[in-house]
């Protein structure tokens, strides 16, 4: 006997798509559903969110514009799978096979990436914001930065040292990485690891002929050293705030 939940369930999301994205194939939909196994399937603009996928075959599958938002597609085989501009926001993809699929403009925020496979893939403008477990060879130390600044703004500071600690594996003489480091790490109460970033930051800087890193790396020096009954300032100061209490050193290092 055939189970009804399953075509209910492929049904209902076909139906919530828009005109536009009727194109997306409803036997492939519900062949997927029920087998996880749709090689060379064309699901393109298919509704799968929060769909259990885990291990699912989906090589060379068209799944451009697919919204899989939230969905489990640990273990998955997705190797040349075209997923042009789809939604994988909060996706579980660890363990899985994207060899040769185009990302291209896909939406990767927040996904979990821990040993994915993403050898030759395309991942031109594949926005990775909040992704855990970013493999180092698909970004620039730049980018590590960037996305490590934008976590600790918005008070995310493991996260945010996580970020920092891949753009340093990638440029071990990053100076601006490690005084960003040592910043979250000091809003984090860790004022070991932020003096000794702190001083390798500023150790960096003087080899590297940037007064003005120097100096900033020498300003957070002091204050780190400095007690806390001694302290002018009260309270704890917000991530960015405290940059800009030090200058405009670190945010020279962002990606434009």
């Amino acid at each position: 006997m055939k189970n009804p939940i399953l075509y209910t369930a492929a049904f209902l999301l076909t139906i919530s798509l828009p005109a536009t994205a009727q194109t997306s194939n409803y036997e492939a939909i519900k062949q997927l559903l029920a087998t996880k196994q749709c090689h060379n399937c064309n699901l393109r603009n298919a509704g799968l969110v929060m769909s259990d996928l885990s291990g699912a075959n989906l090589s060379g599958a068209n799944l451009a514009g697919a919204n899989l938002s939230r969905a489990n597609l640990s273990g998955a085989d997705l190797r040349g799978a075209n997923l042009t501009g789809a939604s994988l926001f909060g996706v579980n993809l660890s363990e899985a096979k994207l060899s040769g699929a185009n990302l291209t403009s896909a939406d990767l925020r927040n996904t979990y990436l821990v040993n994915v496979e993403l050898t030759d893939a395309n991942l031109k403008n594949t926005n990775f914001h909040g992704a855990v477990g970013i493999p180092s060879q698909i970004a620039k130390p730049e980018e590590f930065y960037g996305w490590g600044v934008a976590a600790a703004e918005k008070g995310n500071l493991k996260p945010a040292i996580d970020y920092f600690s891949q753009a340093i594996a990638l440029k071990p003489d990053y100076a601006g990485a490690y005084l960003s480091r040592g910043v979250a790490s000091y809003q984090s109460l860790d004022r070991k690891n932020a003096l000794e970033d702190a001083k390798t930051a500023a150790k960096l800087f003087e080899e590297q002929k940037n007064a003005e890193g120097a100096l900033t790396a020498q300003a957070f020096i002091l204050e780190l050293k400095t007690p806390y009954g001694e302290k002018v300032t009260t309270g704890k100061p917000s991530f960015m705030d405290f940059v800009g209490s030090l200058g405009s050193v670190l945010l020279q290092f962002l990606p434009f």
